[in-house]
């Protein structure tokens, strides 16, 4: 198994666990662990045992932001042709569904990075924002453009251009967050969710996903298309047949993925 240095990576059933694991620093993302969170990331999208990913971090933060230290002293050209967040661009591509676990702060980099994922579950004390403005630059791994398309236009505008905080109650009002769990059943019910989803089929799950990020891409008829051509190439599966065949005779499906 791979050694990693910024993150813990297990298995639970048909669930992938990571865990960001800088805890002297807040989780806040650098270059390693961005690129050692893609890769497991990746390893576990490859794997037809795993029906879903669980990402978290530590009760006082899911990760604070980005690692200041390390992008302080950048130039411009630097971090155009040596970008240290562009391994996330593969972790924005999995196939399997990423569950975030956010406790604490999930702020700038870190809030970013719960947004790409599929579902939020946010602890009770779990705190959003993308203050990067107070730091003289803007948002720079998707804040611009996914917290708008979360909170609506004017609700992210004052967030970003004022570098305001909410907490997780108005993030859950706002629709940023699935939903609110208290913090001690936090793991837990984020191992119960996705446990739901990996016992689906697992290319439907994939089909499912891939229809939510077409719908957040391109227009409603480009979408309203695709979900169309999506849904009915489903029914030559075999999963879809045990599905209403199970549904018919009233038991739990036996879904094998194929």
């Amino acid at each position: 198994m791979t050694e990693y240095s910024t993150i813990l990576v297990e298995t639970r059933g048909r669930v992938g666990w990571i865990t960001l694991h800088r805890p002297e620093v807040l989780n806040a993302l650098n270059s390693t662990l961005v690129r050692e969170l893609a890769q497991a990331a990746s390893v576990f999208d490859a794997d037809d045992g795993i029906g879903c990913l669980v990402l978290t971090g530590s009760e006082r933060a899911f990760a604070a932001g980005a690692d200041i230290k390390e992008m302080e002293g950048k130039s411009s050209v630097e971090m155009s042709l040596h970008n240290p967040f562009a391994p996330l661009e593969e972790f924005r591509r999995l196939r399997t569904p990423v569950i975030a676990a956010v406790a604490g702060y999930a702020l700038g980099g870190g809030c970013e990075l719960a947004m790409a994922c599929d579902i939020i579950l946010a602890a009770d004390t779990a705190r959003f924002g993308q203050p990067e403005i107070t730091l003289g630059i803007i948002p720079g791994l998707g804040g611009t453009q996914r917290l708008p398309r979360a909170i609506g236009a004017y609700k992210a505008a004052e967030l970003v251009l004022t570098g305001r905080t909410m907490d997780a109650a108005e993030a859950e009002r706002s629709g940023l967050v699935s939903r609110i769990v208290p913090s001690a059943e936090l793991l837990d019910e984020a191992q119960r969710t996705a446990e739901v989803i990996a016992s689906k089929s697992l290319p439907v799950v994939y089909a499912a996903k891939e229809a939510l990020r077409v719908s957040q891409e391109t227009t409603a008829s480009e979408g309203l298309r695709f979900e169309r051509q999506t849904f009915t190439s489903l029914f030559a599966l075999d999963d879809q047949k045990e599905g209403m065949a199970a549904f018919r005779e009233k038991r739990a499906a036996d879904f094998r993925h194929h």
